[in-house]
């Protein structure tokens, strides 16, 4: 099985989940989008109106400045995929709740799973809680590489924030620069040991 069917499956088994109350103001689950074997992972907090119409994560004001980000750090849409820590919108976009981040904490432990990247991006003080520290604060972590596991794990502001404050921007600029030369690092690092196989 693929990843691309691997999520589809995943998809199926949420289907209409009702395990907490953010299924009953919600309009759609809202999964992901983006490469489904990506390279680079970006994680926020939870669906806001726009998301919660389309069934699709970041599309709304957040979410076109964050494709500008991406596009500005070319980092390649082919690369990357986008979702968030909880997959129903929470009323009036306030935090997700910590019995709700935990109902969805195990479907966004199967989604790292099947999509496996080499870097993932937390969006925000919440992604950040979730998948490094608790007690972790977004202002004092950000912009540091943390390892955890296979994974390289960049917390940087979330969109929304840059949107209320001008000047996160730069600070996200920078965050987002270090995600890039990771990146084209961890490809040359590929290519060299793709090389150095075919040559043994």
């Amino acid at each position: 099985m693929n990843c691309a069917q691997a999520l589809e499956q995943l998809k199926e088994q949420i289907g209409d989940c009702q395990l907490c109350d953010l299924a009953t103001g919600r309009q759609h689950i809202v999964i992901g989008r983006g490469a489904p074997a990506a390279r680079i992972m970006l994680i926020g907090e939870g669906p806001g109106a726009g998301e919660d119409k389309q069934g699709l994560p970041f599309v709304g004001r957040a979410g076109q400045l964050l494709d500008k980000i991406l596009a500005a750090a070319e980092l390649p849409t082919e690369d990357t995929y986008i979702c968030n820590v909880v997959k129903c919108r929470p009323p009036n976009n306030r935090l997700p709740l910590p019995e709700e981040v935990l109902v969805c904490k195990a479907f966004l432990r199967k989604q790292i799973k099947i999509v496996y990247p080499q870097i993932i991006v937390c969006l925000g003080a919440l992604a950040t809680q979730v998948l490094v520290d608790k007690q972790a604060k977004i202002t004092r972590v950000r912009g540091q590489w943390l390892k955890k596991g296979a994974f390289w794990i960049m917390p940087t502001f979330h969109p929304a924030a840059l949107l209320r404050d001008e000047n996160k921007k730069r600070l996200v600029w920078l965050d987002m620069q270090e995600v890039r030369d990771k990146y084209r690092q961890l490809i040359k690092d590929d290519q060299s040991r793709r090389y150095s196989d075919e040559n043994d």
